[in-house]
């Protein structure tokens, strides 16, 4: 075996060219501090306004001018915070700046707590003569809106107690993000190219190898790393459970899922709904389980046998330039404007491209209203899947340039519910044209066909929407289980989260998988877990995407123009509604069944391609 270890580098050893340039931003992190002072002198000036919201309306738009202000100017703070925080989170320095920002939000927040309130105390036929000025015409949706809140919204005391105690509330998330990426570790596997690092990022790409017997050995030892603290993982996710019920419950929501879909106007039917028309698509799920143990010739399929390749013959090296070729080359169908910004952006340092030590796992996109809309990539260019992540990525950041152009500032935050429609539209766009043109994508020099090609993309296809629309529905109803579970006063220890998890395991990957003792500390695992009731917005929006990307590519202009008036509405109208204007109702069991039908038809055409 050649001797020749694989090592993630430092922070410091990445070319700059690699990296995201943050100067949009903030040119250094003393520019940082410089703005940070000026918050918090801004902040000192927000009880001078308290008493005066009901006085006139150029009082309140005077105030909403000044909060405006302050809070664009806090975006700017957190996200360059964050972003640094993400290059190494085992630096200092972001973490630093991190800390300072939240201790300095929680004291805005806390200053601020009398104007909700106070908004709220405002007699209905004043303020309907307030929002019909036009100093009120940028602020009037983002007054329409905390109006909504009025059953929820505390005392001017109770709200200040509760802001106070905003700052501590990120601790449980933190402390989950520092233990598993950053504590833990993993160790080494030896492979036929040498040793290589397993981490949370290169988890991933293990399970995607052909080698069964390094499939299983990565499992293992990643399983092992969790099952030593599952103890502290699960005390860990367990207060996350029990503080989103006390959060819902100190403002009176009737649930904690309820409090989590109310910002977005998304009825609790929507969340039952989707899980109980992916339940009644489980057959299909099921059926490609059976034909990818048959397709793999294995006696008993695994939890690590999952991600194995179909089409095991093809390796495939995509550079990141060529990355961004391919999907800039797929996107064409929304037009030159929309397709250059994207890959001047991706070729101009909005992406950190690769893995270093310390890094924030997986990938996301982080834009504003000011600065470039960065891009958080770990990309390899030996799996075609960091491909599709560029595109989804792509996707969230070009969503949130598109909003941030046509909406003032406190209208212009589109929800996630929205973003995850954006982010896998493009994804469906990637898929189409790799199948269609895949001799952009081949390797004709290793004598692959154009049928084994084929049979790779519809593979990976099926992989990434079954991850998106049945894995993340399956995400949904364990947090669903959980918070029940919580609020009907059954405490939730390890092992009654990982016996509820195992249940799931069962009934989503059917009567051919055959799981390993560790299988259900996948639970222990999942990040998106400390953010509740997040999940089922993958599912809906790939649902809707396949629809819309159905429309754009089988339509004209006027499909075309409806999706990107849906990408500029910023938060002008709540999604459910957006996606209406789009041409897509997800009140509707419809899109998901649709969805599911279309996993069904990607089986097969597998089970064709198979034979």
């Amino acid at each position: 075996m050649p001797n020749n270890e694989q090592r993630i580098p430092l922070r410091s050893e990445v070319a700059l060219s690699d990296t995201w340039d943050l100067s949009t931003l903030f040119s250094n992190d003393d520019a940082w501090n410089e703005a940070l002072l000026k918050y918090e002198k801004m902040t000192e000036k927000i009880p001078a306004f308290q008493g005066t919201l009901m006085v006139s309306v150029d009082h309140f738009a005077d105030y909403l001018d000044f909060s405006c202000a302050l809070n664009l100017l806090e975006e700017q703070l957190g996200s360059y915070a964050f972003l640094r925080q993400s290059e190494d989170e085992g630096s200092s320095a972001g973490r630093t700046m991190v800390g300072k920002i939240t201790m300095a939000c929680a004291k805005a927040a806390s200053a601020s707590a009398w104007v909700n309130p106070e908004i709220l105390s405002i007699p209905d036929d004043k303020m309907e003569t307030f929002l019909s000025h036009n100093r009120m015409d940028d602020y009037r949706i983002y007054i329409q809106k905390i109006i909504r809140y009025k059953p929820f919204i505390l005392s001017d005391k109770e709200e200040r107690i509760i802001a106070l105690h905003s700052e501590g509330e990120r601790a449980i998330n933190d402390t989950f993000s520092v233990l598993t990426n950053v504590d833990f570790n993993f160790g080494v596997i030896d492979t036929p190219e040498g040793k290589r690092p397993l981490s949370q990022s290169t988890f991933s790409f293990f399970m995607e190898n052909s080698d069964r017997d390094l499939r299983q050995r990565a499992y293992k030892m990643f399983y092992d790393c969790f099952d030593a603290h599952k103890t502290t993982l699960g005390s860990l996710y367990s207060g996350s459970v029990k503080q989103d019920v006390i959060n819902a419950r100190i403002r009176g929501y009737s649930s904690a899922r309820a409090s989590a879909l109310f910002p977005d106007n998304v009825s609790e039917t929507v969340y039952d709904t989707l899980i109980s028309t992916v339940n009644s698509n489980l057959d299909i799920l099921h059926r490609y389980y059976s034909l990818r143990k048959r397709a793999l010739k294995l006696q008993e399929l695994r939890h690590y046998d999952v991600y194995a390749p179909l089409a095991s013959s093809i390796k495939k090296h995509t550079s990141w330039n060529e990355a961004v070729n391919l999907v800039c080359n797929a996107l064409s169908p929304l037009g030159d404007e929309y397709v250059s910004a994207l890959r001047t952006g991706l070729l101009n340092r909005w992406a950190d491209r690769y893995e270093n030590k310390g890094k924030h796992s997986g990938a996301y996109s982080a834009g504003g209203f000011t600065g470039d809309p960065y891009i958080l990539m770990n990309y390899k260019d030996d799996s075609i899947r960091d491909v599709f992540t560029l595109a989804h990525e792509g996707g969230h950041s070009m969503h949130t340039l598109y909003a941030a152009k046509n909406n003032p500032f406190m209208q212009y935050n589109y929800t996630i519910f929205e973003a995850e429609v954006a982010s896998t539209f493009n994804e469906e766009l990637l898929f189409r044209y790799l199948l269609n043109y895949n001799q952009d994508f081949s390797v004709a020099e290793n004598g692959i066909s154009n049928k084994e090609m084929r049979l790779y993309l519809v593979n990976k296809r099926a992989d990434d929407l079954l991850a998106t629309l049945y894995r993340q529905t399956m995400f949904a109803e364990y947090e669903n289980i959980t918070h029940h579970l919580e609020e009907t006063g059954t405490p939730l220890t390890t092992e009654l989260l990982r016996a509820e998890y195992q249940k799931l395991l069962k009934k989503y990957f059917g009567p051919d998988m055959v799981f390993e003792e560790s299988s259900d500390l996948e639970c222990l695992r999942i990040p998106h877990f400390y953010r509740a009731f997040y999940v089922y917005k993958y599912a809906t929006g790939v649902s809707a995407a396949l629809a819309l990307a159905e429309h754009v590519l089988e339509g004209g202009a006027k499909e075309r123009d409806n999706y990107f008036a849906f990408l500029k509405s910023g938060s002008s109208r709540f999604p459910i509604d957006a996606l209406k204007m789009a041409g897509v109702d997800m009140s509707s069991p419809e899109p998901v069944n649709a969805a599911c039908k279309t996993f069904g038809r990607l089986v097969d055409e597998l089970e064709d391609l198979l034979k």
